[in-house]
This record gives structure tokens, C-alpha cells and sequence, in this order.
């Protein structure tokens, strides 16, 4: 009895120990927990979880299983891809992990619900803070959905949060300088493509280039959205008048050459929320299609009235351009260069790699040339030809997919992008603002209709290429 009441006594103290041990352990727990002081409070996707890290993500808990779905939502709509991809990678984590996934997408925030196999489900509301376009992280995210279905979801909580926490703190390929001088490059062969000559050329790499340099270091510092595309936008323009008069000291240069300033402010064109929203309202994603669409139209507005303002200070009016007088054959052989100069650089400026920058140059290349030439030397309309361009960059963009894996939309954006009629989108704003309405209207109707066909060129290829896309269901 004696020792009896002894062993009694030694267990009622090991459960008080247990007892203080676990509340101590939830004490530290809460005193670690701190809240998010950003005005978009950032998440701490691991204080979701209770389950350790060898826990099998096929047996956590609903809750759990349901946040890994929406974390890796989050991840891919950050870098910049549409509601469609970011809606299948959702789909297949949550059917790996034997749950029921519905979800709406929008620009910066998604709402999803899990279901499982009980009937039971775990609803959130997530958010962004910002948008942007990162088509290196994108590629390594859709490797991530790719390998975790390829092993039916078979892995351990502690490698899912260590995979994510990898490609999460990515940091990006290149320095500001260097995309400096991707906008310089890309903006370079744009201005040639739009008919300028050398020294537009010139003064629109030096222009583009000191103005996304300064954007970049403007994001790099979270300001706003508005504020860096006004101050890159203005920047650009009055380095490319400075760089012409700069010139103009050594080289009798025609003034006629400033009306190339157009071309330094085309690295701003809003390439990914451009095209995907199209993609997203034919798939009848209406909420992401139209809020991409929205915000695709806020950058082209601020960057064309920032331009239209300038052009005032600085006393400058938009002209065609002068007659280079080239063969067609060594037009078209520039066209090739430019073209791929361009489309490689709006490809660093989305941070992807070098392979494929390289990839969706050529691309690229082949696609717009073949634009400019139907409209230089047939009959096809403008818009047409934008169809034609569009349809031939999805097409050639699918089989590059098959062959080398890289994500479709980080080959086709960058393809499209230098189809975009900045110029006259410009020229629909400067007109406006001087009430010089018909010409303004004459020049809106025009970058309509290309703006129009360039997703729809895209949409036809992807129908013809992608049976899962084609189908509604």
C-alpha cells in the first residue's frame, strides 16, 4: 500500500509537470507570436499548423491541408499568371490531398473553400499586397504542383513548407542596372520597329534605361504603383531629350529626331495583366479578367498622361517618323534583330533566365516580323495582322512548352508586348488632351482594335493546343 500511494503520488506529479510543461510551451508559443505592422498584414503560413514537420501532409488536418492549397495560390498569383493557372495548380494540390477545392480568383486576392471526404470544409480569404510578374518563380512553382502530383502528394509537411519557403525567398535574377539595361534594349528595338531611325534608337536606350532603373529602385522600396510609373515615365522622357541635345553638340541631328521620346517610355506597357486578363474573361473568369483589365488600364492611362504632360514642359509634339529608305530585305532583317531585342528584353524585365529570355526572343522575332510584313506589303488591315502575329506566338509558344517545359505565358507575354501600339495609345492621349478630338478618337479606334485581336490570337492558339483549356469544364 505504502508503495502504492508512493507510485500514486509520482504520477499525479508527472501530470501536473506535463501539465505546466504544455502551458509553458503555449505561453512561449503566444509571447513569439507578434502581429504584422503592414497596413496588407503579411501571414505566417506556419502558425496554421499544429501537426510536426514529418507529419504527412496526406494526414494533417483539414485546416491544415486547406492552407497549403492557398499558399501556394498566393505564390502563383504572385508572380503575375492568370486565374486559369493559378485555379489548376489549386485543383491538383487539393485532389493530392484528397479534398474538394473552389475557388475566385481576382488580381491580388483569392477566396477558396476545401471540402473533405467527411463533408466538412475550411473557407479563406486571402491577399496580396501588390502585383508583379516573375515568370523564374512562376517556373518553379509550376515544377513544384508538377513533382508533388507525379508522387500523388506524398510528402511530409516539413518538405512542402521547405520547398515553398526555398522559391518563396528567391530573390530576383538581376540588379537594377541590369534592368536598366533590359528596358533600354527592349525599348531601343521597339522605337526601330515603330520606324525610327539611329539616333531614336539611341536616345530611347539611354532614356528607357535611366527610367526603369529608376522604377526599379522605386519598387525595390514598396512606394506605390502610381508614384514609380510617374516618376520612371518622366525620367525617361527627359533623359532621352537631354541624351538628343546632348548629340546634338557633337552632330548637326534634326530636331525632328525628339519625337522618338515616345519610345523611351514603353518599358511601362503592362504586358502580363494586359494579356491574361483577356485570357481570364474568355475562360469566363470575370472578376480577375476585369480587374487585370482595370489595372492594365490605370498604368496606360498615368503613363500616357505623365508623357502627354512632359511633352508640354518639354515643347515636344509627336510626328511620324522620317523614312529610314532601307531594302525590304534589310528592313526585314533588322525587324528580325529589333524584334528579338525587344521581346528579350521585356523577358529580363519579367525576371526570367536567360534561356528563356533567349527562347521567347526567337519567338518573338519570328512572330512580329512577320506582323509588320503582311502590313507593310499586303493588304491585310492592321488588326488582322495583329491576329496573325498573336496566333503564330501562342502556336509556336505551345510547342516550346513541350520541348523545354518553360511556362507558356512567360514565352508568349513578352512575344506580345512588343506588339502592343503604345504609340498610339500615346497619340489617342496627347490629341485628347490638346481637344484635338477627332484625331483622338481617329488614334483610340486604331489601338482598340489591335488591343482587341492580340488576346484573341492568343485564345485561337490556345483552343488548338491545349485540350485542357479548351474545354469549359
Amino acid at each position: 500500500n505504502f508503495k502504492g500511494m508512493i507510485f500514486n503520488q509520482s504520477l499525479g506529479t508527472m501530470k501536473v509537470n506535463s501539465k505546466e510543461s504544455k502551458n509553458e510551451r503555449v505561453n512561449q508559443l503566444h509571447h513569439q507570436h507578434t502581429l504584422s505592422h503592414h497596413h496588407h498584414m503579411r501571414i505566417r503560413w506556419q502558425e496554421f499548423f499544429t501537426s510536426d514537420n514529418i507529419t504527412p501532409a496526406k494526414n494533417a488536418t483539414l485546416a491544415e491541408r486547406s492552407v497549403i492549397v492557398g499558399h501556394i495560390g498566393m505564390m502563383l498569383l504572385s508572380c503575375g499568371t492568370g486565374a486559369w493557372r493559378v485555379r489548376s495548380a489549386m485543383n491538383t494540390i487539393a485532389r493530392c490531398l484528397d479534398m474538394t477545392c473552389s475557388t475566385d480568383i481576382g488580381l491580388v486576392s483569392i477566396e477558396y473553400t476545401c471540402v473533405d471526404a467527411d463533408g466538412k470544409s475550411y473557407t479563406q480569404a486571402l491577399s496580396l499586397p501588390s502585383t508583379g510578374v516573375n515568370t523564374t518563380k512562376l517556373d518553379r512553382m509550376e515544377n513544384f504542383v508538377s513533382q508533388f502530383k507525379k508522387d500523388n502528394g506524398n510528402w511530409t509537411i516539413g518538405q512542402i513548407h521547405n520547398r515553398l519557403e526555398e522559391i518563396s525567398t528567391m530573390k530576383s535574377q538581376y540588379a537594377p542596372w541590369q534592368v536598366g539595361l533590359a528596358a533600354g534594349l527592349a525599348c531601343a528595338g521597339f522605337i526601330f520597329l515603330l520606324g525610327g531611325g539611329i539616333f531614336e534608337v539611341i536616345c530611347a536606350f539611354l532614356g528607357a534605361g535611366c527610367g526603369n532603373y529608376i522604377r526599379r529602385k522605386m519598387i525595390d522600396r514598396h512606394l506605390t504603383i502610381l508614384a514609380n510609373i510617374t516618376v520612371a515615365v518622366a525620367v525617361a522622357c527627359a533623359v532621352y531629350v537631354g541624351s538628343f541635345y546632348l548629340i546634338r553638340l557633337f552632330y548637326p541631328v534634326s530636331l525632328h529626331h525628339l519625337d522618338g521620346y515616345i519610345g523611351a517610355m514603353l518599358f511601362v506597357i503592362p504586358g502580363f495583366p494586359f494579356i491574361t486578363s483577356g485570357l481570364d474573361i474568355s475562360k469566363l473568369d470575370m472578376r480577375s479578367g476585369l480587374e487585370r483589365m482595370a489595372y492594365a488600364i490605370m498604368i496606360i492611362v498615368v503613363a500616357t498622361a505623365v508623357g502627354w504632360v512632359m511633352a508640354l514642359i518639354l515643347n515636344l509634339h509627336p510626328q511620324n517618323f522620317e523614312k529610314l529608305g532601307l531594302t525590304p530585305l534589310v528592313l526585314t532583317v533588322l525587324r528580325l534583330v529589333a524584334s528579338f531585342c525587344g521581346v528579350f528584353g521585356f523577358s529580363i524585365m519579367f525576371n526570367s533566365r536567360i534561356p528563356m529570355a533567349t527562347v521567347a526572343g526567337i519567338s518573338g522575332a519570328i512572330a512580329n516580323t512577320l506582323r509588320l510584313s503582311l502590313v507593310d506589303w499586303s493588304n491585310v488591315p492592321p488588326a488582322v495582322a495583329a491576329f496573325i502575329g498573336a496566333f503564330v506566338a501562342g502556336m509556336l509558344a505551345s510547342i516550346i512548352r513541350r520541348k523545354t517545359g518553360f511556362p507558356r505565358i512567360a514565352i508568349t507575354v513578352p512575344s506580345i508586348v512588343i506588339m502592343v501600339p503604345g504609340l498610339y495609345m500615346y497619340r489617342a492621349m496627347f490629341n485628347l488632351g490638346l481637344t484635338s478630338l477627332n484625331a483622338g478618337a481617329l488614334w483610340m479606334v486604331q489601338a482598340l482594335m489591335i488591343v482587341i485581336c492580340l488576346p484573341l490570337g492568343l485564345i485561337a492558339a490556345r483552343i488548338l493546343m491545349d485540350k485542357d483549356w479548351r474545354h469549359a469544364g
